[in-house]
């Protein structure tokens, strides 16, 4: 059920109120569910550089246009220690080749490629370029976190999220 509220959006001027669509709770309305994506989020994670999981997750929010998640990982990647000038060269990594190393270029392409599946699938080269830097356990997690991060930006999309609204600073 679907109800008309009005809130404060964080991201707008200050005292700016915004009227929006109230939409479901998500993580309160199928727990389980919400409990296993946080479980499959985990076990993608596991074995992967900190790093490469921040740009996968900031990549596909880029492609899915999700600002939500676009905020939450944005914000986690400066406090890992994330650089503002790859932060800000991620949406370009093509055009800005130096700043990624080889497998971090090989993980946004595919990610690229599984996020945007449907324009064509995933073509050989890009998947040849990951086999490459990857071996078939790392390979297996990166496609699995490309595939969880999908699914929470479109939870989030969804259920209109409002980016800066997840409680991290």
């Amino acid at each position: 059920m679907t109800t008309n509220t009005t809130h404060t959006n964080p991201a707008a001027a200050a005292g700016t109120t915004v009227a929006e669509n109230a939409r479901l709770d998500f993580a309160k309305s199928a727990p389980k569910v919400f409990r296993a994506l946080i479980g499959f989020d985990a076990a993608a994670r596991e074995g992967l550089d900190p790093a490469l999981v921040e740009l996968i997750q900031i990549r596909a929010s880029h492609l899915n246009h999700c600002a939500y998640c676009l905020h939450m990982h944005t914000n986690d990647a400066r406090k890992a220690g994330e650089s503002e000038d790859r932060l800000h060269m991620v949406a370009v990594w093509r055009e800005a080749r130096h700043f990624f190393t080889e497998k971090e270029r090989a993980a946004l392409a595919l990610t690229e490629a599984v996020t945007l599946v449907a324009d064509g699938g995933v073509p050989d080269d890009v998947y040849a370029q990951a086999a490459a830097v990857f071996d078939d356990q790392e390979l297996a997690h990166v496609l699995a976190l490309i595939l969880t991060i999908n699914t929470w930006n479109r939870v989030a999309l969804s259920t209109a999220k409002v980016a800066g609204t997840d409680g991290r600073a």
